[in-house]
């Protein structure tokens, strides 16, 4: 989901995501907000963002007007050395990160505004797993990107991948996947699985995906299907990011830092070649995130979103061939339309006029219910196609997981009932694009 606070990277590209509380005490009204990740820390988290360590002291300033803030650190669990986030194994004893964890909150009742929904990050304890495929990738330079360059072997063509079905006729997947990982998190993985071995998209682009999920799906049937972006050793040195995964020849995977993002967010970018004379690029991203919450209730960050959403578009639109999707965190309201330039047309107005596309729905996911309402078209599919025609676009993800609850406390005029929701796959709703070559 866009939650409105929404958003995420990828490996390199991570995207550090906000929870809200209200306060509901003096006490409570200390909590702080950070100014790099926008996580709310609580008053006992005096000196440094939980999340990303940044120092409370940089996080009173107001985002727009502080210096660029130091990049997060990971702290080794062996000797406790703060090692910058892009170590692979600690500078000091040479041990590997693990995922990160975080003490929970004393969470009561959350906000409801927009980009306030969502709890923290939690620690999840990690099953054992079987020993990870390998995959070979380069690390390369190109065009102010980081990325890594396909290996070929890895790739599964959707020919052979896709039987009794048209070579022509492509599915690409975008899914919020909901980083919390206290709420029925494997239940809610496998869920997910299963959705993509119904539709068997040849590409999928996801946001806010933790290391415990990537395990997860690293494990999944479907995995080996796929060429992922994200490589092992990435994937446990972030909290959360994007990742993109495709069973087509992928010439390159590579992610580009916003320019002006205070909250880590990347273009990440998979460039796929369809027929030895078309080439496709799919986008993804999870621009900056609003975040309503003390001590300012102001900081929407829309100037932000806007730009950076010009940015990615004005990047992408030299190829002749481009879809860019993702957790838009698009606010209408806020935000006006969103900026497409002449030739790109939004897949959802395009080939559902009328409808309103809402992929983030407290009213409809029934998960949701206890907060007030939110209905927003934060997930979104751009495109620019000279050589494809976009055929159709699916809301994917909206059934209860059957049998499955969870409970929810919630106050109501000062009492306090608890509530017995049902769970789905995630707090968004994904979107499946279906395209043909022309």
């Amino acid at each position: 989901m866009l939650r409105i606070t929404m958003s995420i990277p990828l490996l390199s590209s991570l995207s550090h995501w906000n929870p809200r509380k209200t306060p509901t005490s003096p006490s409570k009204s200390m909590a702080w907000t950070c100014s790099r990740c926008t996580f709310i820390n609580p008053s006992s988290q005096k000196s440094t963002c939980q999340i990303c360590l940044s120092s409370s002291s940089s996080s009173s300033s107001s985002p727009s007007s502080s210096l660029a803030p130091t990049r997060p650190k990971w702290s080794c669990k062996a000797c406790t050395f703060l090692n910058p986030y892009h170590s692979t194994n600690c500078e000091i004893c040479g041990a590997r990160p693990s995922a990160l964890s975080l003490s929970a909150l004393d969470v009561d009742e959350l906000d409801s505004s927009v980009g306030s929904v969502f709890l923290p990050l939690q620690a999840c304890k990690r099953k054992s797993r079987e020993s990870p495929i390998e995959i070979a990738d380069d690390g390369f330079e190109s065009g102010g990107f980081r990325g890594v360059k396909a290996a070929n072997k890895a790739v599964v063509s959707s020919d052979e991948t896709s039987s009794g079905t048209d070579s022509r006729t492509l599915k690409i997947l975008s899914y919020n996947v909901w980083f919390r990982e206290d709420l029925e998190m494997h239940k809610r993985m496998k869920a997910l699985c299963d959705l993509i071995q119904l539709h068997s998209p040849d590409l999928i682009c996801f946001q806010e995906v933790t290391p415990n999920i990537y395990d997860i799906f690293q494990q999944s049937n479907w995995w080996k299907a796929y060429r992922c972006s994200v490589s092992n050793e990435m994937a446990f040195t972030r909290p959360y990011f994007c990742m993109q995964l495709s069973k087509l020849l992928v010439k390159s995977y590579s992610c580009k830092p916003f320019s002006n993002s205070i909250m880590g967010r990347e273009l990440c970018v998979a460039e796929v070649e369809i027929q030895a004379d078309k080439r496709l690029v799919v986008a993804t991203s999870h621009l900056e995130s609003p975040c309503p919450a003390p001590p300012k209730w102001d900081q929407m960050f829309s100037k932000e979103r806007v730009d950076q959403a010009k940015e990615a578009v004005n990047f992408l639109n030299k190829n002749p061939n481009v879809i860019f999707c993702g957790d838009m965190n698009w606010d209408d309201k806020l935000d006006g339309q969103f900026p497409l330039p002449e030739g790109w047309i939004d897949a959802w107005t395009q080939l559902r006029p009328g409808e309103n596309g809402f992929t983030y729905d407290t009213k409809s996911n029934q998960m949701l219910s206890g907060n007030r309402t939110l209905q927003k078209r934060l997930d979104r599919f751009i495109c620019n196609l000279r050589d494809f025609e976009i055929r159709s676009i699916d809301m994917i993800g909206m059934e209860a997981i059957p049998g499955l609850t969870y409970s929810k406390e919630k106050k109501v005029r000062n009492a306090v009932q608890n509530l017995v929701l049902p769970v789905l796959p995630s707090d968004h709703y994904g979107l499946l694009l279906t395209i043909c070559t022309q």
